[in-house]
């Protein structure tokens, strides 16, 4: 790796206290203990509730004679009228630390919950970045999926109910006080959600990886978590129970998770969140790697020798080629994961129509990571992209 000697960066703190490991959500207790806190407010829902993966969970409280209550009432991508009852819910309740069990959506409504225990109004008065000014109720994060990362962010995505439009409320106050990243918790997750999940991860780190503003802290966490995501993704996606597979690809994902918060992302993700907007509502996680080998095949040439380096993370031999060829390698890698743990080839079948695309697009040149993916784009550029989704 070659190092400007003469640049200057910033390197975001990451506040959450992460615990890895098989077993670690049994410490649960402890941490509540250690956060002073007497009753907890478990944010989940219901699929995650139908595994049997919050009992775990409630057992170790109940024999440690921790109170707790429950809302199981998250849906994907949690509207803003959601977040506001389960406040009042956990108000009621008196609890003064919030857990959230889950994938994306169960994290991030825990996150904007404990935020909104604090902060009066709506969680659409703080959407932005740095707009929460109280500290929020500590946060417990449980991840149940490898691919968001949601457990060391410092975003809390979500739904405009009136506008129903994805939106975010960011901020180092909205990082998790733990993480407990428990493997065992995802060994039930379906392969379909195995597999998207997954891509979400590789898209964190090479989007994060490759954008204009990658420094080497988050370069280093980005590279490991692709070298981890090309060994285990197919393996956890097809062999569900690969105890090493399922602890790789949760270390992926929380190690990508951390690397993005300094940098943000790319084209994949800004065309992500209007994608799960509105009637559309096309799950994050498809999103993503439907459009993730797309939005490498327009960007490789801005920045080839990453693209390189993407390439020989994934255990592509790049020494005989070419940079631009060895670049192309690596999209070619990401598709033939896509194919090999089946992601679905377009977006036709969740909805996308031609008629969708001036809308998506518009949205999503309004993003923050359209700044720092490594080519500038135009609308037409964009629009193209989407089409290829079709």
């Amino acid at each position: 790796m070659n190092i400007d000697a003469g640049r200057i960066f910033n390197f975001l703190p990451i506040p959450t206290d992460v615990h890895f490991g098989f077993g670690t959500s049994r410490s649960l207790p402890s941490h509540v203990r250690l956060l002073g806190a007497r009753r907890v407010f478990i944010v989940t829902d219901p699929g995650v509730r139908c595994l049997g993966l919050v009992e775990p969970v409630t057992s170790v409280l109940e024999q440690e004679g921790i109170d707790y209550d429950i809302y199981d009432q998250v849906t994907a991508d949690s509207g803003s009228r959601l977040i506001c009852e389960a406040v009042d819910d956990l108000k009621a309740a008196a609890a003064d630390v919030v857990v959230g069990i889950g994938g994306g959506s169960s994290l991030d409504t825990a996150k904007a919950v404990a935020a909104l225990a604090t902060n009066p109004g709506s969680p659409l008065d703080y959407v932005g970045l740095h707009k929460v000014g109280n500290r929020p109720l500590p946060t417990v994060a449980i991840p149940t999926t490898a691919g968001t990362g949601s457990e060391v962010s410092l975003w809390s995505v979500f739904t405009d109910d009136e506008r129903k439009l994805k939106v975010a409320i960011g901020g180092v106050l909205m990082y998790p006080s733990v993480a407990l990243c428990d493997p065992e918790l995802t060994m039930e997750l379906p392969r379909s959600l195995t597999a998207s999940t997954g891509m979400d991860a590789l898209a964190h780190a090479v989007e994060c990886y490759t954008n204009k503003v990658c420094q080497p802290i988050s370069g280093a966490l980005a590279m490991q978590a692709i070298e981890l995501i090309g060994v285990y993704l197919q393996r956890a996606a097809l062999c569900p129970h690969d105890r090493e597979a399922r602890y790789g690809m949760l270390l992926a994902s929380t190690m990508a998770g951390m690397a993005m918060n300094p940098t943000r992302l790319g084209l994949a993700h800004a065309l992500a969140m209007p994608l799960g907007s509105w009637d559309l509502k096309i799950p994050h996680s498809i999103a993503i790697a439907v459009t993730l080998p797309r939005v490498m095949q327009f960007n490789c040439s801005a920045a080839p020798e990453r693209f390189v380096d993407v390439a020989r993370a994934l255990g592509v031999p790049v020494q005989d080629s070419g940079t631009l060829d060895a670049s192309d390698r690596a999209v070619s890698a990401v598709r033939d994961l896509a194919d090999a743990i089946g992601i679905p080839k377009g977006l036709a079948g969740y909805g996308l129509r031609e008629d969708h695309v001036r809308d998506v697009v518009e949205e999503a040149m309004k993003s923050g990571n359209l700044p720092v993916n490594p080519r500038e784009t135009s609308k037409e550029q964009l629009a193209d992209i989407l089409r290829s989704c079709l």
